[in-house]
């Protein structure tokens, strides 16, 4: 079980109450990007009024391909841990487990719930229903620069075409990637980074995006933060197949890709 020395509760313990907004957290099962992000989110003292879970092939399929694709970094405590850590503090979050997360799994948790806000930590694309519900909209932590590079594999995909590599929080629509923007931010890529450092530093700035984001909505900036992404060069990336990664993984042993600070 994670411990206080963590310090992801430190600030709900000072307040002594759960932060506004109101918000429920999905995230695909013990997912280490959704692992993060809720550990941000609480490092800031928000708190999620339910944590809604897939529990599916698909997830585990996908858990296990990020794990390694951040093969070597530290990964969050588990959501169950984090979640006993608030029990412990005296708040108690209800988290639920769907087999996918659509309309008809997830509403029937969250209908009679006056929710400000959907907080996507880690799902497949989710469209209809789910989107609709929160008063002011759902957001999404993107490891790519929008919109730049949308779609899986952002880090490969970054790499590969010579885009600047960074993390976006945006607004959900029923396209992939496409909602506005509130935040975006670029990682320092320095020489002798690895794929693996790419896609940890991107999930670790998605979390930090999307706790300044709660942090901005709780102090009523998001009027003069949201603006459309535009239009991108590039197409919306599908998982990068093994020729791909290997010309990445080639590509920054040969320090030849366009972007470093260094």
């Amino acid at each position: 079980m994670a411990t206080e020395n963590n310090g992801y509760l430190r600030p709900l313990r000072e307040a002594g109450t759960m932060a506004k907004p109101r918000f429920a957290y999905l995230l695909l099962k013990e997912h280490p990007y959704g692992r993060e992000m809720l550990r941000q989110l609480l490092s800031e003292g928000f708190v999620p009024a339910i944590v809604i879970t897939e529990d599916s092939a698909i997830g585990d399929e996908e858990r296990e391909k990020f794990l390694k694709r951040i093969e070597g970094n530290p990964v969050a405590p588990t959501i169950e841990a984090q979640l006993a850590e608030l029990a412990d503090s005296g708040v108690e979050v209800p988290h639920v487990e769907v087999p996918i997360h659509n309309s008809e799994q997830v509403m029937p948790h969250i209908a009679e719930m006056p929710l400000d806000l959907i907080v996507f930590g880690g799902t497949r694309i989710i469209r209809g229903e789910i989107l609709d519900h929160p008063k002011d909209g759902v957001i999404n932590s993107h490891p790519g620069l929008l919109p730049d590079c949308r779609g899986s594999a952002s880090p490969a995909w970054s790499v590969y075409h010579d885009i600047p590599i960074g993390s976006s929080t945006h607004f959900c629509d029923n396209g992939i990637d496409t909602g506005e923007l509130l935040l975006r931010r670029e990682v320092p890529v320095k020489r002798g980074m690895t794929y693996e450092d790419l896609c940890y530093e991107t999930l670790v700035l998605a979390g930090v995006l999307m706790k300044e984001a709660l942090m901005a909505y709780d102090t009523g900036k998001w009027d003069e933060m949201r603006r459309p992404q535009g239009e991108s060069e590039h197409p919306t990336f599908r998982n990068a197949p093994e020729e791909v990664l290997e010309a990445v993984a080639q590509k920054l042993r040969d320090q030849t890709y366009a972007h470093y600070v260094d």
